[in-house]
Parts: structure tokens; C-alpha cells; sequence
């Protein structure tokens, strides 16, 4: 059975800006890594159809062990839609040996303005039976929350 993970934040930022920070390069280095990781991303395209390489670096592996080796998680992200700022939709697929983490992951970013905010909607489904649940959905959480400071600091 598939499963749908799910996260959400309010942004105060305009939902063109929190568009922005998800189609920026340099951006989702510094916000989408959630606590305990870091990120490089050594693939870009950002248009529909493109997609990004990106390989997140446990800063403690022995706390959590990675799907790629023991210390990284690498995933290939594919937009699948673009809707500015309104919505972003990737799929993502885990680099891994491990059966578990097989499949295709769909990320759906959901924009919603609200006043001089932005409502962030995360949902990922078909989730790989090997990702926590509970760890996922913190993640998320994590990246969110770094998403904002992000976009508010400025």
C-alpha cells in the first residue's frame, strides 16, 4: 500500500518568493537539507521536464545511516510541474541498493497566499517503505522551517 507523508508551514513571505526559493540553485542548498545534513547539488535544470542530482550528507552517520552509503542519501529529482506560485510537483528516486528504498516518490509543494504569507503544503506520496515515517515527516518539518528562516532573514 502507498503512503502519503505530509508537512506544512506558513511562510511570511509572497508565494512568488517561497516559488522562487524552490527553482534557485543556491537556495535549496542552503534551506532544503533538513537538520543533521548538508547538500550539494552537482545536477540543474530548472524547468519542466528538468530536474536536479542533489547528495545530502549525513553531519552524524552513525545516528542515521544513509541510503546511498553510510554517511549520504543521493537523489534524483525530476520537476514533473511548475505552476509559479502556485505549485511545484518532483519525483524523486533515492540512489541505493536496498530494495526499501526503491521507487518514485512524488513531492507536491502547495502554495497558498494567506494575507502577506504563504501557506506551504508538503505531500509526498508513494513513499519508499524504507523511509520512517515519523523521521520523514520531521524532515520535511526541518526543511520547512529552514525554508522560512530562509525567506524571512530577508
Amino acid at each position: 500500500m502507498s503512503r502519503t507523508d505530509h508537512a506544512g508551514r506558513r511562510i511570511v513571505a509572497s508565494a512568488r518568493s517561497v516559488y522562487g526559493a524552490l527553482l534557485d540553485r543556491d537556495a535549496l542548498e542552503a534551506w532544503l537539507p533538513p537538520d543533521g545534513m548538508r547538500g550539494r547539488i552537482e545536477r540543474w535544470e530548472p524547468h519542466a521536464g528538468g530536474g536536479f542530482r542533489m547528495v545530502l550528507t549525513y553531519l552524524d552517520p552513525a545516528e542515521s545511516p544513509g541510503k546511498t552509503s553510510a554517511a549520504t542519501d543521493v537523489v534524483d529529482v525530476g520537476f514533473a510541474e511548475l505552476v509559479p506560485g502556485v505549485r511545484v510537483v518532483q519525483r524523486a528516486v533515492f540512489e541505493s541498493d536496498d530494495p526499501a528504498y526503491a521507487g518514485t516518490m512524488t513531492m507536491t509543494w502547495d502554495l497558498v497566499t494567506t494575507g502577506e504569507a504563504t501557506d506551504v503544503t508538503v505531500t509526498a506520496t508513494g513513499v519508499p517503505p524504507g523511509i520512517d515515517q515519523t523521521a520523514h515527516e520531521a524532515g520535511i518539518a526541518s526543511s520547512l522551517a529552514h525554508l522560512a528562516a530562509y525567506l524571512e532573514a530577508g
